[in-house]
């Protein structure tokens, strides 16, 4: 219970102030915790860090693996795709945090178990849509979503997605 509190918090931090934020008197009084409590349960602000990372992952990938069981059309897989980026969180962390896994290697393992996930859940949809060889299009779309999601974050409005979908997967050598 202590160590998600601590973990909601830090992925709070990061999404209002970014990494440079989260210190562990931020973090104690974000999560309404002990200092030593932040102590207790991670030794590094890495494992901190790495740990968010990994909880914003498993809730996430969880979420829209239930939604990828859906579609069943090219359009519907679009429709569903602009309905994933819409209810994205509209929280800077998970980038914050992607930009600190390029600055810091021990980061990089939990940042590529989250793109596993998200390619693991593009190819899930890319099969239901019968596409022959979709695993040269997993990279691509999540690139296109990620993509989308960033622009949404920066600019306040949702782009259109479904077109840019089935532009990509139309130009698809399937």
């Amino acid at each position: 219970m202590t160590r998600e509190r601590i973990l909601r918090a830090v992925l709070r931090v990061i999404a209002a102030e970014g990494v440079a934020g989260v210190t562990n008197r931020r973090i104690a009084r974000e999560a309404e915790v002990s200092l030593g409590s932040i102590t207790y349960h991670f030794a590094t602000q890495s494992d901190l860090l790495r740990e968010s990372l990994l909880l914003f992952v498993h809730e996430e990938t969880t979420r829209l693996a239930a939604l990828a069981q859906q579609p069943a059309t090219v359009e519907q897989a679009a429709v569903l795709v602009q309905q994933v980026i819409e209810s994205l969180p509209s929280e800077l962390a998970p980038f914050e945090l992607y930009l600190q896994a390029a600055r810091d290697p021990s980061l990089r393992d939990a940042a590529s178990r989250c793109f596993a996930a998200y390619d693991a859940l593009a190819l899930t949809v890319l099969k239901a849509l019968g596409l022959p060889n979709p695993e040269p299009l997993t990279a691509p779309v999540v690139a296109l979503v990620a993509g989308m999601q960033l622009r949404r974050l920066a600019t306040g409005t949702t782009p259109e997605i479904a077109a840019a979908l089935l532009l990509l997967v139309s130009a698809s050598p399937n």
